[in-house]
């Protein structure tokens, strides 16, 4: 029988007026917000339903927005199963990219709630001040033959600290750095055959080692939190092995802060287990084209649906929310 993994997106798939429509139909999803409000002390929904969009954009308020949406998402996703009396797929995986990865956890059993989105308040803001003095930024490198990735590494480090921080599809990587190494590897990538090479509008230096403040701070805060044993498998942002234990989901949330995410290698990973089917919980649709370049004869769906009155695209359902 074909498997199934819910995925879960990270920064970036953040929008203004997600889960606004969804929670006004689903009493689950706005359960989830309510409590995702009161564990912050604050209203993370009303920003994310009604912004300003440069206020959501910044790290520290993304992030636990984000973490609410896709949980709200997948409470009403049950709660509309239960309700049509279809039996709901039992993921063989649970998967985060980046910042997801809390959002599995939280799926997974691994992270209340409350623990997840105070846990993304922080690490949003220890990301902002990591790395102080030393400009970071991120680009996106399009079309680059991947055997040239080694050279591009090794050239562009001459100018500062710098990485491959994402593996996202087949010809499409995003590096990390330094702000002149950065630059100089956009440069580097178009005189080495790159069709796309495009600094990202960010100003932290995600999965790089100018993320290595972020992550001596997340490791103290982790040390106080709870974290059970996942009920689904995890995977690795680095090099997809399985995470099986409350504390190598913690040891996790540590080391992704400096290192890449490997999303080639996890997808692949997951269709040789047996997984045919992968279902994008949470605003957006990122995952769901990267997962369709990866693996092509696997079903990638997503669960947001900005056309249906509701917002919500129910797999398995006649028609959306």
């Amino acid at each position: 029988m074909t498997k199934v993994a819910f995925v879960f997106p990270g920064q970036g798939s953040q929008s203004v007026g997600m889960g606004r429509t969804l929670a006004a139909v689903s009493p689950a999803a706005a359960a989830v917000f309510a409590e995702a409000d009161d564990a912050l002390g604050e209203s993370i929904s009303k920003l994310a339903w009604e912004g300003p969009g440069d206020v959501l954009d910044r790290t520290e308020n993304a992030q636990p927005a984000l973490l609410a949406t896709s949980l709200a998402v997948l409470a009403a996703l049950r709660e509309r199963w239960t309700s049509e009396g279809i039996e709901g797929p039992d993921p063989a995986f649970d998967a985060g990219h980046s910042m997801g990865q809390y959002s599995a956890m939280v799926a997974a059993g691994v992270l209340r709630l409350g623990d997840g989105v105070r846990l993304v308040r922080e690490r949003g803001r220890l990301m902002q001040t990591s790395g102080a003095g030393r400009a970071g930024r991120m680009a996106a490198i399009i079309g680059l033959d991947d055997d040239l990735l080694p050279e591009l590494v090794e050239r562009a480090s001459a100018h500062g600290v710098f990485g491959l921080a994402n593996r996202n599809s087949p010809g499409q990587v995003v590096v990390s750095g330094e702000q002149s190494a950065v630059e100089a590897a956009v440069v580097l990538a178009r005189e080495l055959g790159a069709r796309r090479a495009i600094e990202l509008p960010v100003s932290v230096a995600a999965h790089s080692p100018l993320m290595a403040e972020a992550a001596e701070g997340m490791r103290a805060v982790l040390a106080g939190v709870r974290f059970d044993d996942p009920t689904t498998t995890l995977l690795a942002n680095r090099d997809a092995r399985p995470l099986t234990t409350g504390e190598a989901a913690r040891g996790e949330l540590v080391e992704h802060l400096t290192a890449g995410v490997d999303w080639i290698r996890a997808v692949e990973t997951m269709t040789a287990s047996g997984v045919g089917e992968f279902i994008e919980i949470g605003p957006g649709r990122v995952l769901t084209g990267l997962i369709k370049r990866i693996a092509p004869d696997a079903d990638a769906v997503a669960t947001d649906a900005p056309n249906s009155p509701e917002g919500l695209a129910v797999p398995g359902a006649e028609v959306p929310v």
